[in-house]
């Protein structure tokens, strides 16, 4: 069965800087818009914001550090939590549909859905 879950409530985590406030609500948008967010998947959005802002600025650090043999302890560190990062932003983001395999292996009920013959009612053109 399909489980009804409410879209009414939301909202941003405290947690989020105002910036990933207002990602998350950019974002929150668009997954309402597809039908998939609820007020159940807060939480799991906010992760997702603070995840990927982790990852950019993990980038930079990584871009940053001259590509040298005297840093290669340094690279090896901030690439290592560079890929850390970029794990749970992906993690957060197939959990909310947000990366085309997880979409194509979504389904969304519609709304106007007629129900299918049951081939036990003797309805439908089953067995013709």
């Amino acid at each position: 069965n399909e489980v009804e879950a409410e879209s009414d409530n939301i909202v941003p985590p405290e947690y989020l800087t105002k910036k990933q406030a207002e990602e998350f609500l950019t974002l929150a948008d668009e997954l309402k818009r597809c039908e998939i967010m609820s007020n159940l998947d807060c939480d799991a959005l906010a992760r997702f914001v603070v995840a990927r802002d982790d990852y950019a600025a993990y980038v930079k650090l990584v871009r940053s550090i001259k590509k040298d043999v005297d840093n290669l302890l340094a690279l090896e560190k901030a690439d290592k939590l560079k890929r850390g990062a970029f794990a749970d932003c992906n993690t957060a983001a197939k959990e909310l549909g947000m990366t085309i395999s997880s979409r194509c292996k979504l389904v969304v009920p519609k709304k106007n859905d007629e129900p299918k013959p049951n081939k036990f009612t003797g309805t439908g053109t089953y067995g013709r």
